[in-house]
This record gives structure tokens, C-alpha cells and sequence, in this order.
């Protein structure tokens, strides 16, 4: 996700009422080191929350690409390093179906890793909490979307 600057911030804002900038600030005031990617998804991003969601997708799978595979050591400070960014995004949207969409795409991103993450104890259990986080997600969807996204679970 690009950063605005802070221009192309005050730009937006002044296109808003006051009810809105409040609402914004409050949100904003909750987070410190994120304030102006979290900015830039209220202003930028939210309308098109597929294309967010995309977005996020293309970065983690980048970062995948570029773990350094030499030891497991590596590719668990790289994994978790991936995790902790997803999760600041998921926080951003607040929306269960945009946490489901990422964790299922960081699980396969990590399940298709090589070397194998069954080899290692820890990733194996950094997987399977993340399976579980995506499972009570999912339970307080719509039974539609529930259905989808099961289908989605069961190919991982």
C-alpha cells in the first residue's frame, strides 16, 4: 500500500464535513506508528475494499517470495514479520470478510513455502493458529458467506 503524502491528506480532508473529520480522528487517535497508512485507507482505499484487499494480497505474496530460505530461523522471523503486517491491515478495515480473505491468503502463501513448514514445530503451530483465528472469523459471517469461505478453508 502507497502512503499519501501529507499534502494529498490535507487535500482529501478538506473535501470532507465536519462529522466525518471527527469520526476520522477519532479512529486515527486509537493507532500511533500507522496513522498515515491508516489515513490513507480511510480516505483512498475503503470505498474500493476489493481492491484493497488485492493489493494487501500482491505484498504478502512478494514478501514470500523474498524470505530467505537458508534456515528455518530465517523463515520464521520472515513469517512472522509478514503476519504482524497483515494483522495491522486486517485492523485497518475492521472487516471480518477482509481478515478471512488475508489470513486465508497469508495460510496458503505459507503452506505452499519451501522448505515445507511441517519440518519446523513452530511454524506448523503459527499455521495452525492462524486456521483456528480464520475458523472463528468465518462463525460470525452470514451462512452464505460462511459456506464460500469454508469451500476456501477445506482446499488449505
Amino acid at each position: 500500500m502507497k502512503t499519501a503524502t501529507v499534502k494529498e491528506l490535507k487535500q482529501e480532508l478538506s473535501d470532507h464535513s465536519q462529522a466525518e473529520l471527527v469520526e476520522l480522528c477519532l479512529r486515527l487517535s486509537r493507532f500511533k506508528k500507522e496513522n498515515k497508512e491508516l489515513l490513507t485507507y480511510l480516505l483512498y482505499e475503503a470505498s474500493d475494499e476489493a481492491g484493497y484487499i488485492d493489493g494487501v494480497k500482491l505484498e504478502v505474496s512478494k514478501q514470500f517470495t523474498e524470505i530467505n530460505t537458508d534456515s528455518y530461523y530465517y523463515i520464521k522471523k520472515s513469517v512472522r514479520k509478514i503476519l504482524r503486517r497483515v494483522k495491522v491491515y486486517i485492523r485497518y478495515s475492521k472487516l471480518k470478510e477482509t481478515e478471512v480473505e488475508l489470513l486465508l491468503h497469508f495460510c496458503s502463501e505459507l503452506k505452499d513455502l519451501r522448505p515445507s513448514i511441517t519440518h519446523n514445530i513452530t511454524l506448523t503451530n503459527l499455521y495452525n493458529r492462524q486456521i483456528l483465528m480464520i475458523k472463528k472469523a468465518i462463525s460470525t459471517m452470514h451462512e452464505d458467506l460462511q459456506y464460500d469461505y469454508n469451500l476456501m478453508l477445506d482446499d488449505l
